[in-house]
C-alpha cells in the first residue's frame, strides 16, 4: 500500500506539470496564430515589390529629377559587389548562410546579456528578420517582445519561400542608408554620385557601417564616426577571413573626402515640376503612383538645350539687374518704399541686390529681375528647354506657364496675321501720325489714350511691312482701327492658342491683354510649322518598372492658318530680325540662320519680351519684376533687354547641335512681283521698281498713277 501511494505522489505532480506544459504550449500556438492575423500573407511574401524611385529622363537620355516617398531603385545581386555581400554578413549577420531565419545562438547570447545588465543592450536579429521588419510595416519598429515574435514568425516564413541569395538581394535593396535612401544603389549615387557596381572595398565596408545607426554614423554629418565605424566592418571583415591584412590596412588606410556633400537637385526644375503636374492628373487614369511605382518618364527635354537657356538666361538677367538697381539706388524715395528700409537695413539689401547675399524673400517680388524663357519644337510643340524663373533663386512659381504679363509689341503680329488672312497685302499703306483711342481705367470708366511710336516719330504712308519692321504703334493701331476689327484680332489670337482674355479694343494692336509666355511662343510656332498649331507638351512616354509601355504621347496638332498666310507673317518677321528692331541678333551676337521674331515692350518698361523662331526651334524671353507696378527701367526694351537672351541661346543651340541653314519654304500661291516704290501699286514704265511678296490674288492690279506719261 506504501508504494502505491509513493508512486501516486510521483504521478499526480507529472501529470499536472504535462497539463500545464501542454495548456501553456497550446495558449502559445494561439498567440502565435492570433499575433500572425496582422502579418504579410504567403502571397504577399512571394510577391517582393518594395517602393522604387520614378525617373524622369530627357530627350538624350539624362535623369533629369525623381520623384519618391523613399529613394530605392531596384539593383540585381550579381551587379551589386561581393565585397557588399561580404561586408553586410560580417558586420550584421556573420551566420546568415547556415541559420533557417533565427540564430539561436544569438538569441540565447541576447537574453543572457539582456536580464544580467537588466536593460536591452543587445539584438538578436538576422538579416532575414531585418527584411521581415523594413519590408512589412505591420510589425513595427518599437523594441517590443511582441515585435520581436512577429518578426521571427515572418522572418522564417520568408526563409521558407526564398533562397539565401534572393533574401540577401532583398535585404540590399530595402535597408535605409540614411539621408533618404534605401538601398544600396540609391547609396551609391547619394554618398559617392556612382553606380553600386563600381563600389570599392572601402565605400562597401562605409555603407554598411551606417546601418545599425545611419543618422548617428553619417559621413555627411559625422565623418570621423563614420571613418571609425567603417574601419569595424574592415576589421570584421578580415577576422572572418573576407580580406586579408593587407587589403584591411589599405582599406582602412583610405579618407573619406570623396563623400558627397549635396544631394543632386536634379536639372531643369520649372520643367520637372511642369512635368510632376501632369502627371499628377494622369495617375488615376493610368492606373500608376508615381512616387512608389518606379516609372520610367521619358520627356521631351533635351538638357543641352536646357543648359545653353539658363547660361543665356544669367548672362541677361545681370546687366539687368544692373540696371535697376542703378535705377533704385539713384532714386532714394523709391528704393526706401519698395525695399522696406524702415523694417530692412539699406546696406544689407544694397548687397543682397548686388549679388553679395541671398535677397530676402520678402523683397524678392519687387527688387528682383525676373524670366521666363521656353523653346519648342517648331514642328510638333515639343518642350526642349524651360526657365520658370532666375536659375540662381528657385521657387514654386514658374513664370513660363504661370505668369500673366502683358506682351506688348509681341502681340502685334497677330494683328498683322488678321489683315493678311483677310487679303489685305503687305504692300498696305497706313498714316503713321497720331491717333487717339479710348481705354477702359481699373475704375471701369474709360479715358482718352494718345498712343506714340517708342522712338517718337510720326511719318506720312508707311506699308504694313514696314510699321512691323520698325514696331510702329500708330501704324498697328490703325490697322485694328481702318483695316481689321479688335474681335477679329482677338479671335485670331484665340484660334493661335492664347486662352487668356483678350479684351477687344483698339489697344489690342499694343498688347496691353495679358497672355502666357508659353502660349505666345507656340503661336509662334504656328508661323512657322505652316499654319499648323501644336500643342506644347513635356511627356513622350511612361514605362512601368518592367519596362513595359503604359501610354506614348504624340502631338496634338490642327491647321489654324493657311500656309501662305503663315509664309507671309514669317517673311515680315524675318525682316524684324534682318534689318529691324530684332537686328541685334544678327550684327551683335551673330546668330545668321534664317529667323523671324519680334520685340516687345511694355509701358513705363515694366515687361521686355522677344519671341522668335527658325524653321527648327521657337523661342521667347521675357524679363520684368514679378510686381508689375515696378520698372525695369528706362530704356530697358525689348531689343535691350530680351534680345540678347534669346539670340545667343539660338546661336549656340543651333550651332552645337549642327542644325541646318533652312529657309522657310515659299507656299507655290505666293510670288514675288514688281511694285512701285511710291504708291505701291502695278509699276509703269516710269516707276521706280522694288520687289514685293504677294499671296496670288493681293498682288496690284490698278496702274500706277504718280508716274504716268
Amino acid at each position: 500500500m506504501a508504494n502505491k501511494s509513493n508512486d501516486n505522489l510521483w504521478t499526480i505532480p507529472i501529470i499536472r506539470s504535462f497539463w500545464i506544459v501542454f495548456t501553456g504550449a497550446l495558449l502559445l500556438i494561439f498567440y502565435i496564430v492570433y499575433l500572425s492575423q496582422d502579418l504579410p500573407s504567403i502571397e504577399q511574401l512571394e510577391n517582393f515589390d518594395p517602393d522604387l524611385v520614378t525617373r524622369i529622363y530627357s530627350s538624350d537620355g539624362e535623369i533629369i529629377h525623381e520623384l519618391f516617398v523613399e529613394k530605392r531603385v531596384f539593383v540585381e545581386l550579381d551587379v551589386i559587389p561581393k565585397h557588399m555581400h561580404d561586408a553586410v554578413m560580417a558586420s550584421e549577420d556573420r551566420r546568415f548562410r547556415d541559420h533557417w531565419g533565427i540564430s539561436l545562438r544569438s538569441v540565447a547570447r541576447a537574453i543572457v546579456t539582456n536580464v544580467l545588465s537588466l536593460s536591452y543592450r543587445q539584438g538578436f536579429s538576422t538579416l532575414t528578420q531585418q527584411l521581415a521588419r523594413n519590408l512589412y510595416d505591420t510589425i513595427g519598429f518599437r523594441k517590443t517582445v511582441i515585435r520581436k515574435i512577429k518578426e521571427m514568425i515572418t522572418a522564417i516564413q520568408i526563409e521558407k519561400t526564398y533562397t539565401k541569395d534572393e533574401i540577401l538581394e532583398m535585404y540590399l535593396n530595402s535597408v535605409h542608408f540614411g539621408h533618404g535612401t534605401y538601398g544600396v544603389q540609391a547609396a551609391a549615387k547619394r554618398y559617392y554620385a556612382k553606380d553600386v557596381g563600381d563600389l570599392n572595398i572601402d565605400e562597401c565596408a562605409l555603407l554598411v557601417g551606417l546601418l545599425p545607426a545611419p543618422a548617428r554614423y553619417s559621413p555627411i554629418r559625422h565623418p570621423d564616426k563614420a571613418f571609425a565605424r567603417r574601419n569595424t566592418v574592415l576589421r570584421l571583415m578580415r577576422e572572418q577571413k573576407y580580406i586579408s591584412d593587407a587589403v584591411y590596412v589599405e582599406a582602412r588606410s583610405t579618407d573619406i573626402d570623396n563623400i558627397k556633400k549635396y544631394q543632386f537637385r536634379g536639372v531643369a526644375p520649372y520643367f520637372t515640376e511642369y512635368v510632376r503636374r501632369v502627371l499628377e492628373t494622369e495617375d488615376e487614369r493610368l492606373g500608376i503612383n508615381i512616387y512608389r511605382d518606379g516609372l520610367k518618364i521619358f520627356t521631351t527635354l533635351d538638357s543641352r538645350l536646357q543648359q545653353y537657356a539658363e547660361d543665356a538666361i544669367m548672362q541677361s538677367i545681370i546687366p539687368n539687374q544692373n540696371r535697376l538697381n542703378k535705377r533704385l539706388f539713384n532714386d532714394k524715395e523709391e528704393f526706401e518704399n519698395l525695399a522696406y528700409l524702415g523694417i530692412f537695413n539699406e546696406d544689407t539689401v544694397r548687397l543682397m541686390m548686388e549679388g553679395e547675399l541671398p535677397l530676402y524673400e520678402d523683397l524678392r517680388d519687387k527688387l528682383l529681375v525676373q524670366c521666363a524663357f521656353v523653346a519648342l519644337d517648331t514642328k510638333t510643340g515639343a518642350i526642349l528647354a524651360m526657365v520658370g524663373g532666375r536659375p540662381d533663386y528657385n521657387d514654386q512659381f514658374n513664370r513660363v506657364t504661370q505668369a500673366k504679363r502683358q506682351p506688348g509689341s509681341v502681340f502685334k503680329p497677330f494683328v498683322y496675321t488678321t489683315a493678311i488672312d483677310n487679303g489685305v497685302p503687305v504692300s498696305k499703306q497706313l498714316l503713321n501720325q497720331p491717333v487717339v483711342l479710348k481705354v477702359p481705367t481699373p475704375d471701369g470708366q474709360w479715358e482718352n489714350w494718345n498712343p506714340r511710336n517708342y522712338d517718337e516719330s510720326t511719318g506720312g504712308l508707311t506699308t504694313i511691312r514696314e510699321g512691323l519692321r520698325r514696331s510702329l504703334n500708330l501704324v498697328s493701331v490703325r490697322m485694328v482701327q481702318e483695316v481689321v476689327p479688335a474681335r477679329e484680332v482677338a479671335l485670331t489670337a484665340k484660334n493661335l492658342g492664347i486662352s487668356t482674355n483678350i479684351r477687344a479694343v483698339d489697344a489690342i494692336a499694343l498688347g496691353t491683354s495679358e497672355v502666357y509666355p508659353l502660349e505666345m511662343v507656340a503661336a509662334y510656332s504656328v508661323f512657322a510649322n505652316k499654319g499648323v498649331y501644336s500643342t506644347p507638351f513635356g511627356i513622350t512616354k511612361i514605362e512601368d518598372r518592367y519596362g513595359n509601355t503604359l501610354i506614348e504621347y504624340y502631338p496634338k496638332q490642327e491647321e489654324m492658318l493657311s500656309e501662305e498666310t503663315a509664309f507671309m507673317v514669317t517673311n515680315m518677321l524675318q525682316t524684324v530680325i534682318d534689318r529691324g528692331t530684332g537686328g541685334s541678333a544678327r550684327w551683335k551676337y551673330n546668330f545668321y540662320h534664317p529667323a523671324a521674331g519680334k520685340t516687345g515692350t511694355t509701358q513705363g518698361w515694366t515687361d521686355a519680351w522677344f519671341v522668335g523662331f527658325s524653321s527648327q526651334i521657337a523661342a521667347g524671353a521675357w524679363f520684368g519684376i514679378d510686381d508689375p507696378q515696378v520698372s525695369l527701367g528706362k530704356g530697358a526694351d525689348g531689343s535691350r533687354a530680351a534680345l540678347p537672351s534669346w539670340a545667343r541661346f539660338m546661336k549656340t543651340a543651333h550651332d552645337s547641335l549642327y542644325y541646318p541653314k533652312e529657309e522657310f519654304e515659299q507656299p507655290s500661291k505666293v510670288n514675288t512681283f514688281s511694285i512701285c516704290q511710291v504708291s505701291k501699286e502695278k509699276p509703269t514704265s516710269l516707276c521706280p521698281i522694288e520687289k514685293e511678296l504677294f499671296i496670288l490674288g493681293t498682288n496690284p492690279s490698278r496702274l500706277c498713277k504718280i508716274h504716268r506719261r
